[in-house]
């Protein structure tokens, strides 16, 4: 078996991307001639997809925007142009779609207060894009149900009430309003669960830059600091965020998910930060200390009970993850590390990310989903142990590219490929954690768990015992 112990180590400067991968008019053209195939095969007529600022991802993906302050809809025949409605606010946004589209201004989309006079009814245009008696009409939100949740899983939409009601009303008793989000988010064949090489690119851009913003703060923290002045640390660059950042102290930090406060920080806490932009998060939990010797007496052996184990599995994780490996290999190994009630694990370890932070898993027990080439993936093992023992953390994303993807993305984005070599090779050199050659680090701290926060160059590393 291999020992984990902790070892003075240098972390190195991988780089940071100043020019972030765009997407081009083609990758948008693409995406959608594959949804269209795939609302014929699935026998559908139209497809809506709902969109607010948190629930965008699904019509990001297809547009190149998403609505700022306001709602959006866009609606897409099987053999038409696409139609976006949208409040006063992002006219001008839709009208730069990256798809070819109708652009309809829909007040009732926007802001309250403002000018309703203008407000086309709904209904007209919905029929006017294909929505009618008999048709059938897909929905997509952000979530979908299944026969665990419900009888009628298809008929459980998570749209406005008045946006369901003018479908269901226009397609009347024969025809079928129904939810299609999975079309989206399916974990194995979901549109947006496989990635292109300039999309993977991009989520590298997010993933180093959130990264760097956490390494800033572990190894800039000092007691009496107020956790406003550690978050400031991060020095973000103005992307949109895919979470609320976090960053708590003392008590707070067994809460998990707070935001900064102007709580004083000090020697002797628990402190837990995460920060997260589209296709990027890094989180960290540990100890405001040097070393055991100042943590509480009760949880003296926090390193033998709860970080050690910890680091263990997050590293056999890494190890195991590869193309075809299925999401119950994963559960079972994370299990067998952590399985006993003490750690606490609810959530599934590890997860889809994309432009939201969670996608959706083929990580849970039985699973016989395997990932695939072009998927990117969250080490997201999370122990709750609800005791003073409080936590440890380690997530980052990583890609998964076979061959002729890895060839591919090292040519058209060679300075990223280096940074992904640098880290596979430090991973390997110095934390002892060695990756199948299709798995690529996006991360400039990942594998780097330092549980003592006051030594943040004492991290964690698997050796051969």
């Amino acid at each position: 078996m291999p020992s984990i112990g902790l070892a003075e180590i240098e972390l190195p400067d991988f780089g940071v991307p100043q020019e972030q991968p765009q997407l081009s008019a083609d990758i948008y053209t693409e995406r959608l001639t594959e949804t269209r195939r795939r609302l014929h095969a699935a026998g559908l007529d139209t497809l809506v997809v709902y969109a607010d600022r948190e629930h965008f991802a699904n019509f990001a993906y297809l547009t190149g925007f998403e609505p700022r302050f306001e709602e959006a809809l866009l609606v897409l025949p099987e053999n038409d142009d696409a139609l976006i409605l949208t409040g006063p606010e992002n006219v001008g946004r839709a009208k730069a779609s990256m798809i070819a589209a109708e652009v309809v201004l829909h007040p009732s989309l926007g802001l309250l207060g403002q000018d309703r006079s203008r407000t086309p009814v709904l209904t007209d245009l919905l029929t006017s894009h294909g929505v009618s008696p008999g048709k059938v009409v897909g929905v997509a939100g952000w979530k979908y149900a299944g026969a665990l949740e419900s009888a009628e899983p298809e008929a459980w939409l998570e749209v406005p009430a008045y946006i369901a009601d003018a479908l269901r009303a226009l397609v009347e008793q024969d025809g079928r309003v129904i939810n299609a989000t999975a079309l989206f988010m399916d974990a194995s064949h979901g549109l947006r669960a496989v990635n292109e090489i300039d999309q993977l690119a991009q989520f590298e851009f997010a993933a180093t830059h959130v990264s760097e913003a956490v390494k800033r703060v572990l190894f800039g923290l000092k007691p009496g600091m107020r956790e406003f002045n550690a978050a400031q640390l991060m020095h973000q660059i103005g992307l949109p965020l895919s979470c609320h950042p976090m960053l708590s102290s003392g008590p707070r930090a067994f809460f998990g998910l707070e935001s900064p406060s102007d709580k004083t920080i000090e020697r002797g806490d628990p402190f837990t930060i995460a920060y997260g932009l589209w296709g990027g998060m890094t989180c960290r939990a540990g100890w405001v200390v040097e070393d055991a010797s100042e943590l509480p007496d009760a949880i003296a052996d926090y390193i033998d009970k709860l970080a050690g184990p910890y680091f263990a599995c997050a590293a056999e994780w890494y190890e195991t993850i590869g193309i075809g490996v299925s999401g119950g290999e994963i559960d079972a190994l994370v299990k067998r590390h952590l399985g006993e009630p003490f750690f606490g694990i609810g959530l599934n370890p590890g997860h889809l990310i994309h432009l939201d932070e969670w996608m959706n898993t083929p990580i849970y027990p039985g699973s016989t989903e395997t990932l695939r080439s072009g998927q990117a993936l969250q080490c997201d093992i999370i122990p709750a142990t609800g005791t003073p023992y409080f936590t440890s953390n380690i997530e980052d994303g990583v890609a998964l590219l076979d061959e002729p993807g890895r060839e591919a993305f090292a040519e058209r984005h060679p300075d990223a490929w280096r940074r992904i070599q640098a880290r596979r090779t430090f991973m390997a050199d110095a934390l002892g954690i060695s990756l199948k050659p299709e798995v690529l680090p996006l991360s400039n701290l990942q594998g780097y768990l330092p549980p003592f926060l006051l030594a943040p160059h004492r991290a964690f590393t698997k050796g051969a015992g």
